[in-house]
């Protein structure tokens, strides 16, 4: 797998039959190791060990609807009151962020509302403070750690 912009972790990596295998401690399996998962299992790490936030606040591919469709978001971490507060897009290393990477996340988050949106795809990463009331995205400079307000 491709070196990343993230820090390093104690990951555990398995084979069966052709597959490679990844543990995810969030939904306490093995999962089928893609790139994009690479970057997913770097971020949730990330979050957890270097920005503070707790476990039990972080979801992964969780189901929501937009305009009818059924959609998965990548991450997406709650505040106490399980309201969405960080909605996360995850991209494979070779795939860029482009502009329908960043409409993508922003259609989900119509729906989610979470106060920041994040996109990574391992090297680059960018931040998003939302204004629903004004409609706007502050960029920023580095994810928030968690510190609930």
């Amino acid at each position: 797998m491709d070196a990343l912009n993230l820090p390093p972790f104690d990951y555990k990596v398995t084979k069966s039959g052709s597959n490679y295998l990844i543990f995810d401690i969030l939904r306490r399996k093995n999962v089928v190791l893609t790139p994009e998962e690479w970057v997913r299992q770097h971020f949730v790490h990330y979050l957890i060990h270097t920005l503070g936030y707790p476990k039990s606040l972080i979801s992964i591919e969780r189901g929501t609807r937009y305009n009818k469709l059924q959609k998965r978001t990548d991450l997406c971490v709650y505040n106490q009151e399980g309201q969405p507060h960080l909605l996360l897009e995850c991209k494979a290393v070779h795939v860029p962020i482009t502009q329908d990477v960043i409409k993508q996340v922003s259609t989900y988050n119509q729906t989610l509302r979470a106060r920041y949106v994040v996109i990574s795809n391992g090297l680059q990463h960018y931040c998003w403070q939302v204004n629903f009331e004004t409609r706007t995205y502050e960029p920023l400079p580095e994810v928030p750690g968690y510190n609930f307000e």
